[in-house]
């Protein structure tokens, strides 16, 4: 099989996964399914175990990353572990009704959802206005940080898989 297809599809996977990820997708597993693709489709000539193992590892360590700081921000700002859980459930509500609108939408409706649960959440519990104000910023602080760190891991991904694909 010509080297062409599958450096295409590691290069797609790639760029749509960096793309996914801060749209609160499974960007990273597209990356992982990307290399994997790359390593059978050459035979796992230059994709072997380990790559495997570190693309995969590095996808899991984003996820927990992104549950983690959700959560931590949202009580360091002095929220509750209900307004955690708000926004982690507002986030996946507004992402996915940000979608009719292009591109942007489910970005911006992650961000205003995971606000909008946690403070809600927050308000449901503790009945402070500015408590519940300072949790929805904690939330959105949280969001951002976490897809910060999951694009790195998805660099770090990309950055293994063209070593890979160098070494075929």
């Amino acid at each position: 099989m010509s080297h062409a297809l599958p450096a295409l599809l590691l290069g797609v996977s790639s760029i749509l996964g960096l793309v996914l990820v801060p749209l609160g997708l499974p960007g990273l597993w597209v990356m992982v399914a990307g290399v994997v693709g790359y390593g059978w489709l050459t035979d796992f000539r230059s994709v072997g175990v380990a790559t495997i193992v570190a693309v995969v590892g590095l996808a899991f360590l984003g996820e927990i990353i992104d549950a983690w700081l959700g959560f931590r921000f949202a009580r360091t700002f002095g929220g509750s572990r209900r307004s955690a859980w708000g926004a982690l459930v507002g986030g996946i509500v507004g992402a996915v009704m940000g979608v009719p609108v292009p591109i942007v939408g489910s970005v911006i409706g992650a961000f205003v959802g995971s606000f909008a649960g946690a403070a809600l959440f927050e308000y449901s519990l503790s009945r402070a206005p500015a408590t519940a104000v300072r949790a929805g910023w904690g939330a959105v602080v949280g969001r951002a940080t976490a897809a910060a760190a999951k694009i790195a891991l998805g660099v770090v991904i990309a950055v293994l898989g063209l070593f890979a694909a160098l070494r075929g």
